[in-house]
């Protein structure tokens, strides 16, 4: 039997305490515990981006975190950027520029988005390709992503 170890964290806003096994991954955490299932699951190695959260306002893969590394920080998932029912500027600005085909890269695209103009309001071409850098678009949607992010820098 796995023993399972006790975290506390805000999710979205809500502090949380919950027990997790040792080596599950915060990306299955996320989606079957926390029952939050906005962050996607795709390659499970860090290489697409799909799975992207913030963790203490940092863009993380969560495939490649240990859910106990949760213990004492702040996690904000797709789910959470919304307030009062309103979408976050990231979030109109993406729909607006119809900046996704499939959306399976959306919420990590969005969530990337959002920490590079958090650091960086009005980012050059140059750095919105490196903030995307760790997130794959296979639908090709990339040009109207570029105009979604550099119409919230306006």
């Amino acid at each position: 039997m796995t023993e399972k170890l006790t975290i506390s964290f805000t999710v979205n806003g809500m502090e949380e305490k919950r027990e997790v096994p040792p080596h599950q991954t915060l990306l299955k955490f996320i989606r079957e515990e926390l029952k939050l299932t906005g962050t996607k699951e795709g390659c499970e190695v860090g290489e697409c981006g799909a799975c992207m959260v913030l963790l203490d306002n940092i863009p993380v893969n969560s495939c490649l975190v240990l859910a106990a590394e949760l213990d004492g920080k702040e996690l904000v998932t797709i789910e959470g950027l919304a307030k009062n029912g309103e979408l976050d500027r990231v979030q109109k600005a993406f729909i607006d520029h119809a900046a996704f085909q499939c959306g399976y890269c959306t919420p990590g695209m969005i969530i990337s988005a959002r920490a590079l103009l958090e650091r960086n309001p009005n980012p050059t071409d140059e750095d919105i390709s490196a903030a995307l850098s760790g997130n794959l678009c296979r639908c090709g949607a990339y040009q109207e992503i570029r105009q979604a992010i550099k119409a919230c820098s306006k």
